[in-house]
């Protein structure tokens, strides 16, 4: 029997929502090793609501799990309902939603505060001692809720102009945590908390080595499951 996953998304759209390349990759990963995955979203109101040919923010006014629905071609659920009892392994793509939506590290950073469904999450897994899945930006949200714990967003340098955001891994230094420099197409094992991150987006590279980044972190949460 193939593990059960919960994969939380944050909208739909790399500006205020899910970066939709991330969480395709990791359910065509998941889809690849054989798990059992469900889709859920906060039932709440985006931050804001980006024009991504603009790149600019609308007047208009969207629900997260609506528009994560989008992505989750209909088949999903509110964050809510998500119980951990009946999962083996969470997993959150990233995107500037999960800095937005699911907690206020685009506005805040280490300041931040995460929302409170997916604070519970967090949290019912860590303590059921199940692992879970984050990358590019998610990450943020283990280093908030877990001080002490491990994490990857790529490299605390901006190396060859590939990490722009490199001073991210500093912010996660300051809560108390890790940061392990990696390339785009591994990802970090921190065993005790058996949390798995890859950096993703946070690197400028090419989609295939993304998706293979990506992947690791995908293996390595079912293995730890």
């Amino acid at each position: 029997m193939g593990k059960r996953v919960a994969l939380v998304l944050a909208g739909c759209g790399v500006f205020d929502g899910s970066e939709i390349h991330e969480a395709s990759a990791a359910l065509v990963h998941l889809s690849r090793g054989g798990a059992e995955v469900k889709i859920f979203a906060p039932n709440i109101e985006q931050r804001d609501v980006v024009n991504h040919l603009k790149g600019s923010p609308t007047e208009e006014k969207r629900n997260v799990l609506v528009e994560s629905a989008r992505l989750a071609r209909g088949n999903i659920q509110d964050l809510a309902e998500l119980k951990a009892d009946e999962f083996d392994v969470v997993i959150f793509p990233g995107g500037f939603g999960v800095a937005k939506n699911l907690c206020s590290w685009a506005v805040d950073g280490k300041n931040c505060t995460v929302n409170e469904h997916v604070n519970s999450t967090l949290q019912a897994f860590h303590s059921a001692k199940k692992p879970i899945g984050l990358c590019c930006i998610s990450p943020v949200l283990a280093a908030k809720v877990f001080p002490g714990c491990e994490v990857t967003v790529g490299q605390d340098k901006n190396v060859d102009g590939r990490f722009p955001d490199a001073e991210t891994a500093s912010a996660i230094a300051e809560l108390g945590c890790k940061h392990i420099c990696k390339n785009v197409n591994e990802s970090h094992v921190d065993k005790a908390n058996k949390i798995v991150t890859t950096c993703a987006f946070m690197c400028k590279a090419p989609l295939h080595e993304i998706f293979d980044g990506i992947g690791t972190m995908v293996q390595e949460v079912l293995k730890l499951a």
